[in-house]
């Protein structure tokens, strides 16, 4: 067996480590809403379930370069965001919502995705995923030390909106997802 000080590793050799090994990811497409009101959307794989009573999911976000996302940024203003989960059907405009894009611009607009109003956020979702969460943040947590390389948020799921194709019986069925 190979031993890896993760110490002596880049952090690109780290994060091949941690994709190559923590298998399958899902992959959240997380909405959330400027301060001036445009809708910004971004996918993301360091994602993951929290608790189910209250329900909770959790969302690391890398900052480059030492700077804030937009995603981040809007989390931390509004202490709302929606994630969706990505599915075969809208992984194609999901993956152009990764380009990186000055924040005066939405990644919703550029993948030609159609916003769908909240019920319980102020965050708009998009109608094309079969599976959104509307989440209000319970905490955000800088990582790294004195010059953090990634925040972590924990969101409270507020709201399930789920596409009667997948849910059945009180289940989602992830063969159809």
């Amino acid at each position: 067996m190979i031993s890896i000080d993760p110490k002596h590793n880049s952090e690109r050799e780290n994060y091949k480590l941690l994709i190559g090994t923590i298998i399958p990811r899902p992959i959240a497409f997380v909405t959330t809403q400027s301060e001036e009101g445009l809708l910004n959307g971004a996918p993301f794989s360091y994602f993951n379930i929290v608790s189910s009573n209250p329900p909770m999911v959790s969302l690391a976000i890398q900052r480059p370069a030492g700077r804030l996302k937009d995603t981040a940024r809007n989390i931390y203003d509004n202490q709302q965001f929606v994630v969706h989960i990505v599915d075969e059907e809208n992984v194609a405009k999901i993956n152009q919502t990764a380009a990186t894009l000055p924040a005066s611009e939405s990644e919703i607009e550029l993948a030609n995705l159609t916003p769908i109003q909240s019920t319980s956020v102020a965050v708009p979702g998009v109608l094309e995923a079969k599976v959104r969460m509307e989440c209000k943040l319970v905490q955000a947590i800088p990582l790294g030390g004195e010059e953090p390389g990634s925040d972590l948020f924990i969101g409270e799921i507020v709201q399930f909106h789920i596409d009667e194709s997948i849910y059945q019986e009180g289940h989602i069925d992830p063969r159809v997802l």
